[in-house]
């Protein structure tokens, strides 16, 4: 190596080692200022202001002389102190030496209101409106300083005055409009955070954000409506407003408005569909069907059959329409009919494999729980269930069914097969759970109390509340009611009647159900028998009769395990389809204080704060 070599590699050490050695300096500043910075934050909060004054001070100087955020809280501190004097002078040395800091000024005049000197006050104020130039961060510093005092009428002088000095109408809208949202005036801060230029498309999830938080009462949004619509005539070519008055019609829940604007974006942008199956998913959970229908009949109408979103409404239509049907309580054996054959129609044309498996699932549900056709849905079952590919938890979810429906058919060994099938392959799943309830709640139906009971007691601590509140109830009521009477003689009639209704033989289990009573007048299942049969005449829409029976439940029995059932659920005839409001909302009052250990007692004062008028969120 050189001579020259050696020297350029000895220079080049050199220089980064004094870059180290500045930049370990510089942290070490940097780190003592932060520190300084905090100290002097929670010296301030535990009010030893002597000591945030000084440190404030020195952070102040420190940064150029002049910092006004520490240099306003070196003032606080001093007010704080009651030191006038001394702030006043530190402010004039201030501004002696930097007259253009027009912030300073509010501070002077922050000083002076502070020792009741109001219209002084008032002076240092308007003398920094005065001094402003067209200096746009000049112009924010002021109106923001005037905003930290809460002056917002001399903030909006500010803004305005910002606005007209720079030439520039709009620029301070948010600012503007910040500034009436603080005075909770809900019209004119729409209005100028619309003309703000912050108000993009590209920015559209955040503006939905700060208006899905500051509109918050009644009214808002339709002010918020009104406002995008003069937008839309002001500027018809923004799609910004098209898009944000579809927001606000899914606020408001009115979905099929919402739809009519989102078919002409659409249109308009040529889009994939999906725009219109996002308000058809937001319509169908919120149970407007109609809507959600409509949306799903668009996208197959108007979009090719390799979009991503042609097959899914295909699928959520038939889905929807399901719903719609079986929902609605008033759906005739003609209209299930027409939806099977549209189900039908949807496998043979998309094919029977994986991935139309579930649609075979809820075909079968469709023909085994409401045409009452369990052969045809037995067979569905066995055919997804022996189809190569398909999806193991629809294929668990298929068996699951299938045991319900040989159930229902009497087949109890085939039954418990599957179930067991389930519960092995999923042990530690909530499938598996939900194989081992039905298990065990067969052994129930056919007299193994014993066996079933042990089950239920195991599944009280199930990861699924509904499974685990169901076991709970079960091991209860068999626990209270076996040991009564050692040959289960009535117990076996119950649990006989709850098959036949499981079954659909519901005039058989009735009269099931009435001979407990002529053969065991005295037994303590009274209540039970008629909690079961208001449970199933609320089923059949008979809810006058289910009243009665649950108001006899209520006035016989107050202290056995029906009595709290029979209490949330006469409540909730009352709430959905008597429209008692304040006898519901006294049965709900009564059950989360005479049964606050009841597994309804959350649920019901939740319903009770509802129905107070409460805002549940």
């Amino acid at each position: 190596m050189n001579v020259e070599s050696m020297a350029f590699d000895n220079k080049e050490k050199m220089n980064r080692l004094i870059t180290t050695i500045l930049a370990t300096l510089f942290s070490i500043v940097l780190g003592a200022q932060q520190q300084d910075v905090k100290l002097a934050q929670f010296y301030y909060r535990q009010g030893e202001y002597e000591k945030s004054a000084n440190l404030y001070k020195k952070l102040s100087d420190r940064a150029g002389g002049y910092n006004e955020y520490y240099f306003n809280q070196y003032i606080e501190s001093l007010m704080a102190l009651e030191e006038y004097d001394r702030a006043l002078a530190d402010i004039k040395s201030t501004l002696q030496k930097r007259p253009e800091l027009v912030s300073l000024y509010v501070t002077y005049g922050n000083l002076l209101e502070r020792q009741a000197q109001v219209p002084e006050a008032e002076i240092q104020y308007r003398k920094a409106i005065e001094m402003l130039g067209p200096d746009r961060a000049m112009i924010s510093g002021l109106g923001n300083s005037f905003m930290r005092l809460t002056k917002y009428e001399l903030a909006l002088e500010t803004f305005e005055k910002g606005e007209n000095l720079l030439g520039n109408s709009g620029i301070f809208s948010y600012n503007i409009a910040e500034i009436y949202r603080r005075k909770n005036e809900k019209e004119k801060m729409i209005h100028f955070y619309l003309q703000s230029p912050m108000i993009t498309i590209e920015r559209i999830s955040a503006v939905q954000s700060y208006f899905d938080k500051y509109l918050d009462q009644p009214g808002d949004l339709d002010i918020l409506r009104k406002k995008l619509y003069e937008k839309v005539q002001e500027d018809p070519e923004d799609i910004f407003y098209p898009e944000m008055i579809e927001w606000v019609f899914i606020k408001t829940k009115e979905y099929a408005r919402a739809l009519r604007q989102a078919k002409a974006l659409d249109r308009r942008l040529g889009e994939n569909g999906a725009r219109i199956y996002s308000i058809a998913q937001i319509a169908s959970n919120d149970k407007d069907y109609d809507t959600a229908i409509d949306a799903y009949d668009y996208i197959l109408a108007n979009k090719p059959q390799n979009t991503g979103y042609y097959i899914d409404s295909k699928r959520e239509l038939l889905n929807t329409k399901r719903k719609k049907i079986i929902y609605s309580k008033e759906y005739t054996f003609e209209e299930l009919g027409s939806l099977k054959s549209e189900y039908v129609q949807f496998l043979d044309d998309m094919g029977r494999g994986k991935n139309t498996a579930f649609i075979m699932l809820e075909l079968a549900q469709l023909e085994g729980l409401y045409l009452n056709d369990l052969d045809a849905a037995i067979s569905t079952l066995n055919d997804l269930i022996t189809m190569p590919g398909a999806n193991n938890y629809i294929r668990a979810n298929a068996k699951l069914d299938l045991g319900d429906f040989y159930l229902m058919q009497g087949e109890v060994w085939e039954a418990t097969l599957l179930y067991s099938q389930v519960d092995k392959e999923f042990k530690e799943d909530y499938l598996g759970e939900k194989a081992r309830f039905k298990n065990a709640r067969l052994s129930y139906f056919i007299g193994d109390f014993q066996w079933a009971q042990e089950q239920f007691d195991i599944l009280k601590s199930a990861t699924s509340k509904l499974i685990s509140n169901d076991a709970i109830d079960l091991s209860v009521f068999i626990m209270d009611n076996a040991n009564l009477d050692t040959t289960y003689a009535p117990l076996r009639l119950y649990a006989e009647s709850e098959l036949l209704l499981f079954q659909n033989r519901t005039d058989e289990a009735f009269a099931k159900l009435d001979s407990i009573g002529l053969l065991f007048p005295d037994h303590t299942l009274q209540d039970d028998v008629y909690f079961v049969k208001a449970q199933n005449l609320e089923k059949r829409e008979q809810y006058e009769e289910a009243a009665r029976l649950y108001q006899l439940i209520i006035g016989n029995y107050p202290e056995d395990i029906r009595a709290d059932n029979a209490i949330f659920a006469l409540a909730k005839l009352n709430e959905e389809q008597f429209g008692k409001y304040e006898e519901a909302k006294t049965l709900y009052e009564r059950i989360f204080i005479d049964y606050s250990d009841s597994t309804f007692s959350i649920e019901a004062r939740k319903r009770y704060r509802i129905l107070r008028g409460d805002n549940i969120q």
